[in-house]
């Protein structure tokens, strides 16, 4: 279980470096690593999300911030 939550958040992590650099300059990192192939981008997108999804659900079920107060 801990490894697919570090999985998902190295996934979200890359997800938010290659929009920063589009905000940032304008150019599709995402797209270019996925050969500007748009069915790949999207899938990779979509990975993006059953990862979100996935994260906000652990942190939800788990509870790891139970013991901070």
């Amino acid at each position: 279980m801990r490894l697919s939550c570090n999985l998902c958040i190295l996934i979200l992590c890359a997800l938010a470096f290659c929009g920063g650099i589009y905000a940032f300059s304008g150019f599709d990192l995402l797209l270019f690593l996925c050969f500007y192939n748009t069915v790949i981008y999207r899938s990779a997108l979509a990975v993006g999300l059953v990862a979100g999804l996935f994260t906000v659900y652990a942190l939800f079920v788990f509870r790891p911030f139970r013991g901070l107060k």
